[in-house]
């Protein structure tokens, strides 16, 4: 495991004794998830899907591939998804690029596509906005994690999700154009980090 060093530095920081202990029962049916695919040696598809795959979805999808490796939890697999397709914030991508990410505009236009690395020799993460149920993402066999309560609400039934598992996070565009928002989306990038660093911390492999 190589990460970029700034990841690490990062990953260093997470601290979860700020994870409360509700929150920690939400988390918990995607530990469970996880540990049952690593348990049985099968592939572990995580698909996290928000109203409009913009902003959460890809921090969570992205966090999660990386902090998989940083546990050596082999075979996962992350996605992401929306009710609708949009774009990737670029806000999203930029913090995740103050964060040590490397990321590179693969094509550009209304909805824009990224390579996301953390690890020099690892495959990068591929970001763009797009429906939950898009090519891209897995048919069968994955945990649907919806990162926003309106697709929570909107979507009641996910085709081929093995299991659902609502984990919600409050929106930063409510500090899109304001002073705040940097500080903002880093403040939801690292939450979100330190709950999936929890997660995979929880794994025996």
């Amino acid at each position: 495991m190589s990460l970029f060093t700034k990841i690490n530095q990062t990953i260093s920081t997470l601290n979860v004794e700020t994870i409360s202990a509700s929150r920690k029962e939400t988390l918990k049916p995607l530990i469970d998830f996880v540990q049952v695919k690593v348990n049985a040696n099968e592939e572990i598809r995580l698909n996290f899907i928000c109203t409009h795959n913009s902003r959460r979805s890809h921090l969570s999808q992205v966090w999660a591939q990386t902090l998989a490796h940083h546990f050596n939890i082999k075979q996962v697999f992350s996605y992401s998804g929306g009710t609708e397709a949009t774009a990737l914030f670029p806000m999203a991508a930029e913090t995740l690029k103050n964060t040590g990410f490397q990321i590179e505009t693969l094509s550009k236009g209304d909805n824009p596509v990224y390579s996301v690395k953390y690890d020099a020799n690892q495959h990068p993460i591929i970001c763009f906005s797009k429906k939950l149920d898009a090519a891209f993402n897995p048919k069968s066999a994955f945990a649907a994690i919806m990162t926003c309560s309106s697709a929570d609400g909107a979507c009641p039934f996910i085709e081929g999700a093995e299991k659902r598992i609502p984990i919600t996070f409050e929106d930063p565009k409510a500090f899109d154009n304001t002073p705040q928002q940097a500080e903002k989306y880093m403040e939801r990038s690292l939450q979100i980090a330190t709950e999936l660093f929890y997660v995979f911390s929880q794994i025996q492999a």
